[in-house]
C-alpha cells in the first residue's frame, strides 16, 4: 500500500539564515580611490600613489592609530598588484605559523603567483621573528606589509626597517568621518536619526577612528525612535570611546612632548589641555609632577626661582590630597609655569661647563684657593695670596678661580626676563670690576 505522503513533493531544505555582516565590512572600499582620509599617501604625488603609478610597489610598514584603514589599504594593494592576500596577526602567530605561510608563498611563487603578506600588530613579534621575514622579502617570495600603532623606530629591527618603507597614516578628521557616515547612510538607505549637534557629538565620540565611527552608526541605526535624538539623549544611550593613550608607548611620549612644548611656548590653555589628556588617559600623576618640576628647572630656571618651589608644593599637595583635588594642584602648577618668564641660561651654562670639564679634566685648581691644613702644603704654596672677599670694601676680590693658564670661559648668559634681569645686572657689575682690576 502506497503511503499518502510518498506522492507529495519533497519540501525544499530550509534556507540557512544569512550571517550578519558588520557595517564596516559591508562598505569596505573596493578600490584605493575609495579610501577616505589618507590622500597624502594615496594621491598621485603620495608615496603609495607614486609606487603604484611606476609599478614598483615594495614592502611597507603602515604606521598609524586604529581604525584609519591599514588592513583595507593592504588588501587593495594586493588586489591591484594581482597578488594573493594573506593576513596574519603577530598576537596569535608564532614560528610554526610563519613557516607555513612562507612555504605556501614559495609554492605560489613557483606557480607564478605573488603573495602580499599582511602582518597586523607586527611590532609584537620579537627580534628573531622579525628577522625571519628578511630572506623571503629579499628573494621576492613575499611582499611584506606590516601594520603597527607603535613607533617603528622603537619597535622594529633596523634590518627590517631598511627593507621596508614606513608609511604614516593619519587619524581621520571630522570631515573624513562625516564622509564615512554619509557612505553608511547610502548603504542603509536612511539617515541617522540624530539632530545636527548630536551628529557632531557622535563624530567626536569616534575620536578619529573610522571603525569605531561605523560601529556607533550601526548602534544608532538599530534604535527605534520616533524623532531625531538630541545630544543629551545620545549621550545617555552611548558611551564615549576611551581616548587612545598608551602609557608606555608612542602616545605617552607624544603627549608629554606636547605638554612640555606648550609650557615652554607660554600657552597656558594648551598646556592644561595636554595635562588633562594625559590624566584622562590614565597617566600616573606622580610622573607628571616629576616632569612638570623638570620643566621649571629646564625652561624657567633663574628667571623665576619660585617656579621650582611651586612645582614641589603641587607635588606634595597631590601626595596628601590624592585625586581629584591633587590633580588640580598639578594643573595650577602647569598654568603658573606657562605664564612664568622663560630662561634656559642656567641649563645651557651647565651643559657648556660639563663639556669644558671633560676637555680640561686634569687641570688642577690654582694654588691660592687651595686649603693648607699641613705645614708641607703651606710650604708648597697652598693658599698663598688668597684674598678673602669679605675683607674687600665692596665684598669682591676679583681673583681668578679657574686653573692657571686656562683661558677664562663664559658659560652663563642670563636673559633680560624676570628675575634673571636682576641677575644680569649683578653679573655685569662683577665683570666690570674684574676687568677694572685686571682679573
Amino acid at each position: 500500500m502506497t503511503d499518502l505522503f510518498d506522492s507529495l513533493p519533497e519540501a525544499p531544505p530550509p534556507t540557512a539564515p544569512q550571517a550578519h555582516r558588520p557595517l564596516a565590512d559591508r562598505i569596505r572600499p573596493t578600490a584605493l580611490s575609495e579610501v577616505i582620509g589618507q590622500e597624502h599617501v594615496l594621491g598621485p604625488t603620495g608615496p603609495l600613489g607614486a609606487m603604484l603609478a611606476a609599478g614598483s610597489l615594495g614592502s611597507l610598514i603602515l604606521w598609524g592609530p586604529p581604525g584609519v584603514g591599514k588592513t583595507t589599504i593592504a588588501r587593495l594593494l594586493a588586489h591591484e598588484g594581482g597578488r594573493s592576500f594573506v593576513q596574519i596577526s603577530a598576537i596569535f602567530s608564532g614560528v610554526p605559523e610563519l613557516r607555513k605561510v612562507f612555504d605556501a608563498a614559495a609554492l605560489r611563487r613557483r606557480q607564478g603567483q605573488g603573495t602580499l603578506l599582511f602582518v597586523d600588530e607586527i611590532h609584537r613579534f620579537n627580534r628573531a621573528q622579525q628577522d625571519s621575514f628578511l630572506p623571503h622579502m629579499e628573494d621576492g617570495t613575499i611582499l611584506l606589509v606590516g601594520a603597527t600603532t607603535e613607533n617603528p623606530s622603537f619597535e622594529l629591527n633596523a634590518a627590517l626597517l631598511s627593507r621596508a618603507q614606513v608609511i604614516v597614516l593619519n587619524r581621520l578628521t571630522l570631515a573624513d568621518l562625516e564622509r564615512l557616515v554619509q557612505r553608511a547612510e547610502r548603504e542603509l538607505g536612511r539617515a541617522l536619526p540624530l539632530s545636527g549637534p548630536a551628529r557632531e557629538a557622535l563624530l567626536d565620540m569616534a575620536d578619529g577612528d573610522g571603525r569605531a565611527c561605523l560601529n556607533l552608526v550601526e548602534q544608532v541605526m538599530a534604535w527605534q525612535v520616533a524623532a531625531p535624538l538630541d545630544t543629551e539623549e545620545l549621550g545617555r544611550r552611548l558611551m564615549r570611546r576611551a581616548p587612545l593613550y598608551d602609557k608606555s608607548g608612542d602616545g605617552h611620549f607624544n603627549l608629554i612632548s606636547a605638554l612640555h612644548k606648550a609650557v615652554r611656548g607660554s600657552d597656558p590653555d594648551a598646556a592644561v589641555y595636554w595635562l588633562a589628556r594625559m590624566l584622562d588617559g590614565g597617566e600616573d600623576p606622580r610622573y607628571l609632577a616629576r616632569r612638570i618640576t623638570r620643566m621649571a628647572i629646564e625652561d624657567i630656571g633663574l628667571a623665576d626661582p619660585a617656579a621650582q618651589r611651586h612645582c614641589l608644593d603641587a607635588w606634595a599637595l597631590y601626595e596628601r590630597l590624592g585625586s581629584p583635588e591633587g590633580e588640580l594642584a598639578l594643573a595650577q602648577a602647569v598654568i603658573y609655569l606657562a605664564l612664568a618668564p622663560k630662561s634656559n641660561a642656567g641649563y645651557m651654562a651647565y651643559k657648556a661647563a660639563r663639556a669644558e670639564a671633560k676637555r680640561t679634566g686634569s687641570l688642577a685648581p690654582p694654588a691660592h684657593i687651595l686649603n693648607a691644613p699641613t705645614r708641607l702644603m703651606k710650604e708648597q704654596g697652598y693658599g698663598a695670596g688668597y684674598a678673602y672677599d669679605h675683607d674687600a670694601e665692596d665684598g669682591f676680590s676679583g681673583q681668578n678661580y679657574f686653573p692657571d693658564g686656562m683661558k677664562r670661559p663664559i658659560f652663563y648668559h642670563p636673559v633680560e626676563r624676570g628675575h634673571e634681569r636682576e641677575l644680569k645686572k649683578r653679573l655685569d657689575w662683577f665683570v666690570a670690576q674684574r676687568r677694572r682690576r685686571g682679573g
